[in-house]
């Protein structure tokens, strides 16, 4: 007689009951940590920003009188004055073909010294970089103060222009294009040099080997891999340039104004605040249209360089 089996189905284990599942737990919200952690900062960029821009507008459209200050009201007195006067407009014309042309200059100075600064190596690229951004660890006023001194009749430079018969170059538009390009030069350089980084050298070898010359290879390779830094580079000139006060003001002096300059006469001088203001609002709008515009163009033209 045999014992019997362990295996026998009466020494079967009982079957153990399965868990039932866990609930399912809510989606995470991702979107509220970076909002929460990005509320600060919205609240700098409305208080600093967001809330003068609208106290200025709000400001452009009060009345004003010259024997008792800003009236309650509001009134679009201070546009109509601003789009009939031949002295506004004229200095707003100034104040845009100067940005444009200080914007094309450090285009073609610093694009150039960009590609020049990206081909160098170490240790003479950090030190070219270090040169190109001395300027900015000067105070602005004094950069402008120096260039007075260097276009002044007993200046270096005022001496050699006014040898040639050209006259001293202070308190004219090319003394002050002279000016904002020094000043304004670093940033267009940065960023294309910040573009060109990206550029894989393998490209331009590649081009060489299919029999390109050097022009068609910076003109067809080279140069539309740059033009988003080119674009927004000649954006942040152009916005700096037609807003710019210290450099107009001491190398223009009172017979050459642009538009900041005439502001902050209107608040300062005048005391008139709603005229200024409503000079302050246009120049915005303006620098908007001719920004938003060029940046239409350039990036259209981008896409046509790519195919």
């Amino acid at each position: 007689m045999t014992a019997p089996s362990p295996l026998s189905s009466s020494s079967k284990p009982a079957a153990t009951p399965t868990p039932s599942p866990a609930p399912a737990k809510p989606p995470r919200r991702q979107g509220a940590p970076a909002l929460y952690g990005a509320l600060p900062l919205i609240l700098l960029f409305f208080t600093l920003i967001v809330t003068p821009l609208v106290l200025t507008f709000s400001l452009s459209f009060a009345e004003f009188d010259y024997n008792t200050g800003i009236q309650p009201g509001y009134t679009l007195a201070n546009y109509w004055t601003v789009f009939t006067d031949s002295y506004f407009i004229e200095i707003f014309w100034r104040t845009l073909w100067m940005s444009a042309v200080t914007t094309v200059l450090c285009v073609v100075i610093g694009a150039p010294q960009a590609y020049i600064l990206n081909r160098m190596r170490a240790p003479w690229r950090s030190i070219v970089l270090l040169i190109v951004l001395s300027p900015l660890l000067i105070s602005l006023v004094v950069r402008a103060f120096g260039w007075s001194l260097l276009l002044g009749p007993h200046g270096p430079i005022g001496a050699v222009t006014q040898a040639l018969g050209v006259g001293t170059l202070l308190y004219t538009p090319a003394g002050v294009i002279l000016g904002l390009v020094h000043v304004m030069l670093p940033f267009m350089v940065i960023p294309v040099w910040t573009s060109l980084q990206k550029l894989d050298p393998a490209v331009e070898h590649a081009a060489y080997s299919l029999s390109a010359s050097p022009w068609q290879t910076l003109t067809r390779v080279v140069l539309p891999q740059t033009m988003p830094g080119i674009l927004s580079g000649s954006l942040i000139v152009f916005g700096l340039t037609a807003s710019s006060f210290a450099v107009p003001a001491l190398l223009g002096g009172r017979r050459l104004k642009m538009v900041a300059t005439v502001v902050y006469d209107e608040f300062m001088n005048e005391l008139n605040w709603p005229l200024g203001a409503t000079i302050a609002i246009l120049l915005l709008v303006a620098n908007v249209i001719v920004m938003m515009g060029y940046n239409r163009i350039v990036e259209r033209s981008y896409r046509r360089s790519l195919g």
